[in-house]
C-alpha cells in the first residue's frame, strides 16, 4: 500500500491564498500494532479528501472503498489501499455499490466464525456519498457495530436525522459516532474557541457576525450547474452549504466549555432568517445571451464571468489549460487523469460535456439525475439561495452553582445573539469571517488571524494560528485523525467508547442532531416569515428523541 499523488484539496483551496502561506501538514501518530482499518464509501471528492488525510494525518489504513463508478474506484484502489499493479488487490478492497460490501461483510463474518481464513474485516467507515443517501447508508450500516464518520449534513430532512439517531444511539457504549463539521477541527477555530470560552479574552460573549462568502464562480458550479442546486432532490443550501456554519455558532454559545461537562447546554430561545435566489434566476439573464442556453451556443460567451469554458477550461480559474486535475475538474470530467496531464487529448472531452443541454421535452427525472457544467447560469432548474441571513438569540439562563466563578450573576450564560450571513456573490471562497463583541473586547477571525482588541488595556494582540492544509484550515486533517485517533483508542488501548468520544470527537450525538434542527428551524422561520421559538419547536419537531 502507498500512495501516489493525492493532492486533493477543494475549492477553499483555489484562490486567494496569499503569496508565501506556510502548509505544515500535521505529522501522523504512531501506528499501533493492530491500525484501524478504513472503508470509505463514496471516492467522490470528499471521499478522495478523507483517503487523502487518512494516509497523511492519521494512523489508519484504508482496506476498502465503495463506488459504483468504475474509474473512480479502479483509480482509488490504486491510490489509498493496493499499488502494487503486479497483483491483485486482496479479496475484498472494493465494491461497486455498498449493499454489495454489507453483504460480503455478514458472509465474511459467517465464514470467519466457521473456522475459515477470511480477509480482515473493517473497523469504521466513511460515508461520503451524496446527502440524500447519508440515511439509509448510515442506518444499514448500524446493525455491523463499525465506528462511523457520516460527511455533513447528517441528512438532508430531519425525520431522517432523527432516524439516525435512532439507529445509532444504541451504539454509543462501544462505537464513536462523527459527522462532518470539520470547521469545529481546525487549528484557527480550536484557538478561537478557546480565547472566547476558556480565556475569556473579551470577556462575556455578546454577539457574533458570521460570514461564509462562497466565492461567485463555486456557487455556480455547485450549486446552479452541480448536484446541490434544488431543494427536492437535495435540500436547501443552508444545510447542504452552511450547516457546518451554525454548528459553529452552536459550538461556541451554546455547548459546554468542555465536552466532558456535565454542565447543561445555553439552549437558544429563537430563530429567524431571511433570504432567497436573488442573482442565479432567468430574470438576470443579459440580453445579449438571447434564447440560448448552453455556453457553448451562446454570443454573450465571451464576456460572461460565468461562462463554462472560461471557467473549466481557461486559465482564469482552476481550468483544464491550469493543469489541475482535482476540483472541480474532477467533478466534471471524473477520469481526467487519464489523459495523463494532456490537454489537447482531454479538451475534446471536456468539450462534449459541456455541450450537454437539455429541452423543454427532456423528462424532469433526467434532468434531475445530473449535473449540467454546460448549461446557462441563468437557464437552469436551481432553486437554493444564493443569500441568506440567521439569526439565533439567547436568553439569560444563569447556573446558580456557577456565580461565584464570574464577575455578575449570569456569567456566560447571558442573553446573546448570533448572526449568520451566507453570499453566493463574492470573490473569497469559502474563506469565512467572523467578529465576536463581548462585554470587555471584540475579535476578528478571517480563517488565517485572529485579532483581540481588549477595551480594558487598550491593546490589541494578534494570533497565527497553524495552517495544517488548505482544506477548511486544517480542519479536513483534523477531523479525520481524531476519528481515527478515537477509533485506535477503543480497538488498541482499552479506552471505552464515551471516553474516546468526549476527548478526540468532542461533541456528542445530541449535539449533531441540535446543530442540525437549528437548521431545519432557520428553514421553517424563512419559508414561513416568522419568528421559531426554538423551544416550543423542538418540542414539537424533535421531543425526546
Amino acid at each position: 500500500m502507498a500512495p501516489h499523488n493525492i493532492q486533493d484539496e477543494g475549492p477553499a483551496d483555489l484562490e486567494n491564498e496569499p503569496a508565501g502561506t506556510e502548509v505544515r501538514p500535521p505529522t501522523p501518530p504512531p501506528l499501533s500494532a493492530r491500525p484501524p482499518r478504513i472503508l470509505i464509501i463514496g471516492a467522490g471528492s470528499r471521499g478522495r479528501v478523507y483517503g487523502r488525510c487518512t494516509l497523511q494525518s492519521s494512523n489508519g489504513v484504508i482496506a476498502t472503498v465503495c463506488e459504483p463508478d468504475v474509474y473512480k474506484r479502479e483509480e482509488y484502489v490504486r491510490t489509498f489501499i493496493w499499488s502494487d499493479a503486479k497483483h491483485p488487490a486482496p479479496e475484498g478492497s472494493s465494491f461497486a455499490d455498498w449493499r454489495e460490501f454489507i453483504e460480503w461483510e455478514i458472509r465474511r463474518r459467517q465464514r470467519e466464525a466457521a473456522g475459515e481464513d477470511v480477509p480482515e474485516g473493517v473497523d469504521a467507515a466513511f460515508v461520503c456519498v451524496r446527502d440524500e443517501m447519508h440515511h439509509d447508508v448510515v442506518v444499514a450500516l448500524a446493525p455491523l457495530d463499525l465506528h462511523i464518520m457520516c460527511e455533513k449534513p447528517l441528512a438532508t430532512t430531519l425525520d431522517d436525522c432523527v432516524g439516525i439517531y435512532r439507529a445509532i444511539a444504541p451504539l454509543q457504549p462501544t462505537k464513536v459516532f462523527s459527522v462532518g463539521h470539520v470547521l469545529r477541527y481546525s487549528p484557527h477555530n480550536i484557538m478561537l474557541r478557546k480565547l472566547l470560552l476558556e480565556d475569556r479574552a473579551i470577556g462575556e460573549i455578546l454577539s457574533i457576525v458570521h460570514t461564509e462568502p462562497v466565492g461567485f464562480w463555486h456557487f455556480a458550479h455547485s450549486y446552479v450547474r452541480g448536484n446541490w442546486r434544488k431543494e427536492s432532490t437535495t435540500a436547501p443550501s443552508l444545510l447542504t452549504k452552511s450547516c457546518h456554519d451554525i454548528d459553529i455558532i452552536m459550538w461556541l454559545l451554546c455547548s459546554p466549555t468542555h465536552p466532558e461537562s456535565d454542565t447543561a447546554p445555553h439552549i437558544p430561545t429563537e430563530v429567524s432568517s431571511t433570504g432567497s435566489l436573488q442573482f442565479f434566476k432567468r430574470s438576470r439573464k443579459p440580453k445579449a445571451a438571447g434564447d440560448a442556453t448552453n455556453c457553448l451556443r451562446c454570443a454573450a460567451e465571451p464576456s460572461c464571468m460565468y461562462s463554462s469554458k472560461r471557467v473549466y477550461e481557461s486559465t482564469r480559474h482552476q481550468g483544464l489549460e491550469t493543469g489541475n486535475i482535482r476540483w472541480p475538474m474532477s467533478v466534471v470530467l471524473p477520469d481526467i487523469e487519464s489523459f495523463g496531464g494532456d490537454v489537447e487529448a482531454a479538451r475534446p472531452k471536456l468539450r462534449a460535456v459541456l455541450a450537454e443541454d437539455y429541452t423543454p421535452a427532456t423528462p424532469q427525472a433526467d434532468i434531475d439525475a445530473r449535473n449540467w457544467f454546460g448549461r446557462c447560469v441563468f437557464e437552469s432548474d436551481n432553486d437554493v439561495c444564493d443569500e441568506q441571513t440567521v439569526t439565533i438569540r439567547w436568553d439569560e439562563e444563569p447556573l446558580a452553582r456557577e456565580e461565584a466563578g464570574y464577575a455578575d450573576a449570569v456569567g456566560h450564560r447571558g442573553a446573546k445573539q448570533a448572526t449568520f450571513h451566507m453570499i453566493a456573490q463574492t470573490k473569497r471562497q469559502c474563506h469565512r469571517f467572523t467578529y465576536v463583541y463581548g462585554t470587555t473586547g471584540e475579535i476578528y477571525a478571517d480563517s488565517r488571524t485572529i485579532t483581540v482588541e481588549d477595551f480594558q488595556t487598550g491593546t490589541q494582540r494578534s494570533y497565527y494560528p497553524k495552517l495544517e492544509s488548505l482544506g477548511h484550515g486544517g480542519g479536513d486533517h483534523g477531523i479525520t485523525r481524531n476519528f481515527i485517533l478515537a477509533v485506535d483508542r477503543v480497538k488498541n488501548h482499552g479506552w471505552e467508547a464515551p471516553r474516546a468520544q468526549r476527548e478526540f470527537i468532542g461533541c456528542s450525538l445530541e449535539e449533531i442532531i441540535r446543530s442540525h434542527a437549528m437548521v431545519f428551524a432557520a428553514e421553517e422561520a424563512r419559508t414561513g416569515r416568522k419568528y421559531v421559538d426554538w423551544k416550543a419547536w423542538w418540542d414539537e419537531k424533535v421531543g425526546a428523541i
